[in-house]
């Protein structure tokens, strides 16, 4: 039976074969999963760890977010300008 773990878990799994603790054998027991997919995700987060740090540790949500965020600001700002150049009453 194949079973589905979410991103949480992954990086749960992998933080506890990096305390090394436990053997791979032993968390692959725990969490029904092969031992070489802890292998997998524990190489995963020691490449990657590095990226949370960083300037750069915004993901593409939250980049797009603050990008749409600025865009309705600015419109506000042009709508606001508009109406007072054009003399319409504000609500």
């Amino acid at each position: 039976m194949r079973v589905l773990i979410n991103p949480h878990q992954k990086a749960a799994i992998a933080l506890a074969a990096v305390k090394e603790d436990k053997t791979l054998t032993e968390l692959a027991s725990t969490y029904q999963v092969h031992p070489s997919q802890i292998s997998e995700w524990k190489t995963v987060l020691a490449k990657g760890a590095h990226t949370l740090f960083g300037p750069n540790s915004a993901t593409k949500e939250e980049q797009r977010i603050a990008e749409l965020e600025r865009m309705i600001g600015q419109r506000e700002t042009e709508i606001d300008w508009m109406k007072k150049k054009l003399r319409l009453p504000v609500p």
